[in-house]
């Protein structure tokens, strides 16, 4: 798939798994049954070789994008859509080499302030914003930035922006009324005893409220 092609699929509800939930398995294969077409494997204390396998076989089936976190190499070497760099992440302050190691494979980057944003280059392909409101599923999201704090962000960009935060079906709307390409949600769907209803739910709302 070309790079043009995966940016394409870069809007609506965008599901990460993190590694070390219940079913990281069951939580994707819920979001991709709702209509969820990017999915993020997330595992910080190490990729299980055999889920990121079972995760790329699910998105390719559904035609669906599988980005991974913090790890280009490993993006490259199971054959992921792409990558997603924060601060802390190799690569986030220089894209340029990891740009020409994952060739047409996507780049995401965490941005929480408009001049992050302005400084990300043609390399990425995507933005991350936030964290929106107060979230626990990231230990590092920094303080919340709001509704109009993820205006800013996203408008000093032209790439798609995810946000990303706390986002859940309560607040979903707001978010999605501001006209931004993506909502990232963790727990929203993960903590769920019904994962695809979940996520359907989300969809539901993403669509009725985000500008046509």
């Amino acid at each position: 798939m070309t790079r043009a092609a995966r940016a394409a699929l870069l809007r609506g509800i965008y599901v990460i798994a993190n590694e070390g939930e219940p079913d990281p398995s069951a939580i994707v294969r819920g979001a991709l049954s709702a209509g969820v077409r990017v999915v993020q494997y997330r595992a910080k204390r190490g990729i299980v070789v055999e889920r990121l396998r079972e995760l790329r076989r699910l998105t390719r089936e559904c035609g669906a994008l599988l980005l991974l976190d913090d790890d280009a190499r490993a993006a490259v070497e199971f054959d992921c859509d792409g990558v997603h760099l924060g601060p802390d992440d190799r690569g986030f302050a220089n894209v340029a080499p990891i740009r020409a190691a994952l060739g047409s494979r996507l780049i995401g980057l965490s941005c929480g302030t408009p001049a992050e944003a302005r400084a990300a280059t043609s390399d990425v392909d995507y933005i991350g914003a936030g964290a929106v409101y107060a979230t626990a599923s990231k230990d590092d999201a920094g303080d919340p930035i709001g509704v109009a704090g993820l205006q800013r962000v996203a408008g000093a960009t032209t790439l798609p922006v995810a946000a990303i935060g706390g986002i859940g079906a309560g607040n979903l709307d707001a978010v999605a009324r501001t006209g931004v390409a993506m909502a990232a949600v963790i727990s929203a769907v993960a903590n769920d005893p019904d994962p695809a209803a979940a996520a359907a739910r989300l969809v539901r709302i993403w669509n009725e409220a985000s500008p046509a």
